[in-house]
Formats: C-alpha cells, structure tokens, sequence
C-alpha cells in the first residue's frame, strides 16, 4: 500500500521532509479494525512530532504519523464486537501506533465512532481528534455538566483553531456557559462568531480586550500556555478551572493560583489509548455522541480547506500552513 513518512526530522523545506514510499498492507488482530482511509486532516501535533520524532538520527524505516481520519472497515480481528467490514468510521487514533498518512490502516476499535451520515469524507475527517480533545477537556478534565452554566462564564483561547471551533459548538448546544474566544484577525473573528461564541477578545492583549470581564468560571487555553499564564492566574474566579493542551516553554508559577483554589488540568486525548485505561471506549461513546449532534444539525464540521492526494508533496504544503500560525479551522486531504 502506499504511504507518506519521513526517516529524518527536517524543515518543511527541505527535500526530504516527507518521502512517499510502498509498504505492507497490515492485518488486524484481537480488536483492530482494518480501515481504508478516504481522507485524513493534518493537526498541531502531526508537525510537532515531525520535528522532534528523529532529530538526532535517521531511522531505519519511515515513520508514518497523522491522528484524524475517515474511511471503511476493510477487515476485522478475532475479537471485534462492535464494527463489521463495510461500515463507515471516523477516528484519532493512537499515538503509539502508525498513523493515517496511509492508504490503510489498523485502529483498535474502542477509539472509533461511526462516521455521521450527513457528512462526507472529508467534513467528517476534520472532526474526531478536535471533538475528543474539547470533549474530554470540558466534561472530563474541568468537570462540566451538561446543562450548566447559567450566568457562569468560559473564555477559550485560541478560538478559531480546530480544537477551540469545536469547543465553542459543544459548549454552546449542551450547556449554558456564555463563551468567549480569542481572536485577533477579521477572518478568525468571524470564524469564531459562525462557530457560536457571544464574545470576541485580542488574545495580543488579552487583559485589556477583556474589558470589565473578571472573575471567568473556566478558561480552555488551547494555544499558549506560558505566554498566557499571568493572564489566565488574573482572569480565572476563585475556585475556578484551568485545562491546558499546549507544553508550556518556560517554567510557570503554580503558586500563583493557591489564593483562589484554582484547579489547573491537562489534557492529552492519546491518553487513554497510550495506556490502554480502563475507559479507553469512552472515546468510541464520545466520537457517537458528537455523531448524533452533528446528524441532528446542532454540531456543524470545521472543514475549512480542502487538498487532494496522498503523497509528500501534498502533505509538505499542509504542514506549512499548519506551522505558519495562520491556519483557520481544519485542513484536510482527500485521497
């Protein structure tokens, strides 16, 4: 089959960034789900683990990455209770396994959902790594119920990226938290006002954009974390909620948030899969529940743009956009 790799951690630039390469089709055992991807969407974390995978040496075989795709089940293991060959799927994935940037590829099926009926390939390909990781970051990290929020506020910063458009959906159809997102250009606050959020706000000058708006219930930070650290510490009410997904790149001041009991989480979606946690089909559930508020119009896709073809060249140009900061939304690749 054929697949998209890289052997060394290079700049985008550079030649040899992505090569194209033949490899054996794989085949599922105990509760793999064999799929053949019809498009794949390209996240923050696909470059980051581009540029640090093989810094220091060349491996021996490519290393296939990408975590968000959409396709058939193609084949089956012994022990798969939940899909057949021919369903229709949208998924992560897992970090510790070869990524989508294949023709085929193998996924336990308790990280997987049935793609959403009302969308195609590629709507539905933008989705399960953004949904999961807001998901988890709201109902599971900072506790949120559904149904709550009167009178409570959240900010998300980094609204316009593919984790804050999904955020401000969820947030805005199951609970009833006033949001506000950051944004600085015209394209991303209009992005951000389309997804849903009631407020706009400079994430370059955060605390004076905020204006009045003090004492904010929970703060989804899905961009900067040191950058943002003082501002969040300032922002956040007594006996508020934090949840980060970004490294931070400096060492930050945990005392600072011991006055108002803060609570302060991470949020890394690959977890449960990583460590095979008890509740690893949770993410099955959740990629289902978002499957049903999509097909019931109240979740819409954040497809922005759309590329075509599997190969290095395509994926090269991706990730460039990925890693100029400027992307809108989710960019996805149809095969």
């Amino acid at each position: 089959m054929k697949a998209v790799g890289f052997k060394k951690s290079l700049s985008i630039e550079k030649e040899n960034s992505f090569i194209d390469f033949e490899i054996d089709k794989p085949k599922p055992q105990k509760r793999d789900l064999l799929v053949k991807i019809k498009a794949i969407s390209v996240n923050p974390v696909d470059y980051k683990v581009r540029q640090s995978a093989a810094k220091d040496s060349e491996l021996d075989n490519p290393k296939i990455i990408g975590w968000d795709a959409s396709g058939v089940v193609e084949a089956v293991g012994d022990d798969v209770e939940m899909f057949k060959v021919g369903d229709e799927v949208y998924y992560s994935g897992d970090l510790t396994r070869p990524g989508c940037y294949s023709e085929f590829q193998l996924v336990d099926e308790r990280i997987v959902g049935y793609k959403p009926d009302n969308l195609n390939w590629e709507e539905a390909a933008a989705l399960p790594l953004t949904s999961l990781t807001a998901w988890e970051s709201i109902f599971d990290r900072l506790r949120i119920k559904e149904n709550e929020g009167k009178a409570k506020t959240v900010l998300i910063i980094g609204g316009a990226g593919g984790v804050g458009s999904i955020a401000i959906q969820i947030l805005k159809q199951l609970t009833n938290f006033k949001v506000i997102a950051t944004a600085s250009r015209d394209i991303t606050k209009k992005w951000c006002e389309k997804m849903g959020a009631d407020k706009i706000v400079d994430h370059h000058n955060l605390m004076d954009s905020m204006g009045d708006t003090r004492n904010v219930d929970y703060i989804l930070n899905f961009a900067d974390t040191s950058g943002n650290w003082k501002a969040m510490t300032e922002l956040i009410a007594p006996q508020g909620g934090i949840c980060c997904i970004v490294n931070t790149t400096e060492n930050v001041d945990l005392n600072l948030m011991k006055e108002k009991s803060v609570s302060f989480h991470w949020e890394l979606m690959f977890t449960r899969s990583m460590f095979k946690t008890d509740d690893m089909i949770m993410q099955h559930e959740i990629l289902n529940k978002v499957r049903k508020l999509i097909e019931a119009n109240k979740i819409k896709t954040t497809l922005n743009e759309t590329f075509e073809g599997l190969s290095a060249e395509t994926l090269k140009k991706v990730h460039k956009l990925q890693e100029s900061g400027k992307s809108v939304g989710k960019n996805v690749i149809s095969f």
